[in-house]
């Protein structure tokens, strides 16, 4: 009995883990994609020099998926300010 819930254990951990790495390569693929288009269309826009009216943008391409947005990480400040510290004395 003992073996076979090791192995069921084992063999859970190697599927949560495989599939975690797999998530986080697509989203870094889906990253990069994002970028290369990106630097596609500036690309063009240095070669075109010229500018653009308000009706010729493309904004739907612009827009951020809300999905993209929980993936960020919050970033915490490096330093520890204290207003009560003698600054204002």
């Amino acid at each position: 009995m003992k073996p076979f819930i090791i192995f069921v254990i084992l063999s859970f951990t190697t599927v949560l883990l495989y599939s975690s790495e797999n998530n986080r390569t697509k989203d870094e693929n889906q990253t990069k994609e994002a970028i290369n288009k990106a630097m596609e269309k500036e690309k063009e826009y240095a070669r075109e020099q010229r500018f653009y009216n308000a009706d010729e943008y493309d904004f739907k391409g612009a827009q951020v998926d809300p999905k993209t947005l929980e993936k960020i990480p919050v970033l915490e400040p490096d330093y520890d300010f204290d207003m009560s510290t003698g600054v204002y004395d």
